[in-house]
């Protein structure tokens, strides 16, 4: 308890302090981090980043390992593996995160998905469901493999279009015995039905032009990406929703990442558009804790997959005041709160 007091406080001293500016070209942590107060160097008797590597299915993975204060290989830890968003890598929130649950007494686990990031396999930025679930079972097989790892405490939190997988994730994987989500995505829904139900009456057409991607790299042509690659500052501003102006100006603008893109295969659509991360909630037996933004304009999403997991062995919807989508994933004060609901959450249901 002391060091979640301890978290909060130094949290929320900075909490009327905006983002450090970042871009592309102005990464100076020595770990590619570009969250404010990442880790510069590894100190001892503080919370450490050790980058890895490991094979998942023949494809190589870049991950982060976050040990805490008192690590001791030799002793047993709870953990906390983490999935990033949609674009996102390891460098950005899952960072933050899984920085600040390091300091509360986790070892935690953030790795880039294959195709996309430091990691691994071709073509980039494929973007497949059953290949982000997959990332997120391979981080439990490496990370319960980890020194000072308990793979008894082992638990998941999946943020954004990570959370969407996280669920889909737990309801079979039991190694997990707590399950949270921040700012939950459902990839799948927004991809067919468009981001607030907006492109219901293109879904054929959508459809359509995946299936002539994939039939265009079968015949070993270029490959065709969707989504948004650059944008200026006046696309941005004109940008309607909360979720896309702030999250082009997180990803592009405040905490750019070279790794980091809005891309993905056109072909990519063929399985996620046919994909949903709320069908089987009931098999998710596990405690449950989902936490949004109160102005996040994508809760909708996080309350039907709330509502549908009906055989959680507990479960709670924790609402950030005054937060949206993406001010939860930097924002001292939004993240502070959360931080903290997460701590006590993993603390009930693992330890720490």
């Amino acid at each position: 308890m002391k060091k979640i007091i301890l978290i909060i406080s130094l949290t929320i001293a900075l909490a009327n302090t905006l983002c450090a500016q970042t871009t592309k070209s102005e990464i100076k942590n020595p770990f590619g981090l570009v969250y404010r107060d990442a880790i510069t160097e590894n100190v001892k008797g503080k919370v450490n980043i050790h980058p890895v590597t490991y094979k998942l299915n023949g494809i190589d993975i870049a991950a982060n390992v976050y040990t805490p204060a008192d690590y001791d290989g030799s002793k047993k830890f709870p953990t906390v593996v983490l999935a990033h968003p949609n674009g996102g890598v390891k460098e950005q929130t899952t960072g933050l995160f899984a920085q600040r649950l390091a300091e509360a007494g986790y070892i935690t686990i953030s790795a880039d998905a294959a195709y996309q990031g430091a990691s691994g396999g071709e073509p980039r930025h494929t973007d497949k469901p059953a290949n982000r679930i997959e990332d997120i079972r391979g981080m439990a097989d490496f990370i319960t493999q980890y020194a000072g790892v308990d793979a008894n405490r082992l638990a998941v939190l999946g943020i954004c279009g990570g959370g969407g997988y996280t669920l889909k994730a737990a309801q079979s994987d039991k190694r997990f015995k707590a399950v949270a989500t921040l700012s939950m995505f459902n990839s799948g829904e927004v991809r067919r039905n468009g981001f607030q139900n907006s492109q219901l009456a293109t879904i054929q057409e959508r459809l359509k032009k995946a299936s002539d991607a994939r039939a265009q790299e079968a015949a070993g042509g270029k490959i065709i990406y969707a989504g948004v690659g650059s944008i200026t500052d006046e696309e941005i501003a004109k940008t309607p929703t909360d979720l896309y102006r702030e999250g082009y100006e997180y990803y592009y603008r405040t905490h750019a990442h070279p790794n980091s893109t809005f891309l993905y295969t056109m072909s990519s659509l063929l399985d996620l558009m046919t994909w949903d991360a709320t069908t089987n909630m009931d098999l998710i037996n596990q405690p449950l804790l989902m936490i949004a933004g109160s102005k996040a304009d994508t809760k909708y999403m996080t309350d039907e997959a709330f509502s549908k997991a009906t055989n959680a062995k507990s479960k709670e919807l924790f609402v950030i005041d005054g937060g949206t989508h993406i001010q939860s994933y930097w924002k001292p004060e939004y993240v502070s709160k959360a931080v903290a609901k997460l701590a006590d959450f993993f603390g009930k249901n693992i330890g720490n």
